[in-house]
């Protein structure tokens, strides 16, 4: 009739089994049946996580690549602005002075730090010399009538200029907005009252 079936510890059942491939039959140990039975998984996760270490590996790479890492700081400084007068020796004219009170040095070179005096750049005209500005020293803000340019420096250059004009009138407020070129942060938002 039948194969006898060898009665035991659950693990030690043996049962029947037939290999759907080959229609053999063989005797197998029921605690292993369900591992001949079921698709196994492990290839599929090894996919996963090769991929998800890849990915990995990659954003890593072009943050090193692409600089992105934590964000530049801007120049922390304390700045004072006010009203002063220039003599280039035929004429005295209003400027503005802004005093480094304390803490980072300032660049003075475009490239570093941009001037911007009433919503509009000024330029830099500082030499190698004195291209920066540390605790103590003070730069000055003038105005150019010839070109209608704001500009920039430690007052050695402004003889240069051909037509220096007041800056503002009695009564007029001017903005100076100083700003760290990198990290494209405000070092100074300041306001000059004539």
């Amino acid at each position: 009739m039948g194969e006898k079936i060898r009665e035991g510890r659950p693990e030690e059942k043996i049962s029947k089994h037939i290999n759907p491939k080959t229609g053999e039959k063989h005797v197998m140990c029921k605690a292993n049946q369900f591992l001949e039975e079921e698709d196994a998984v492990s290839p599929v996760i090894g996919v996963i996580l090769m991929v998800a270490i890849t990915v990995i590996l990659a954003a890593v790479i072009a943050a090193f690549v692409f600089g992105m890492g934590p964000p530049k700081q801007a120049p922390q400084a304390s700045l004072r602005a006010s009203s002063g007068t220039f003599d280039d020796g035929s004429n005295k004219v209003a400027v503005v002075q802004i005093e480094h009170q304390g803490g980072d040095e300032i660049v003075l070179k475009s490239a570093n730090t941009r001037v911007v005096v009433d919503g509009k750049a000024a330029s830099i005209v500082a030499d190698s010399s004195n291209e920066t500005i540390n605790a103590g020293n003070t730069m000055y803000v003038f105005y150019d009538d010839d070109d209608g340019k704001y500009y920039v420096d430690t007052y050695k250059n402004m003889t240069n200029i051909a037509n220096l004009e007041n800056i503002g009138k009695t009564g007029d407020t001017v903005s100076i907005k100083v700003i760290d070129v990198a990290s494209q942060q405000m070092i100074a938002d300041l306001s000059v009252r004539f």
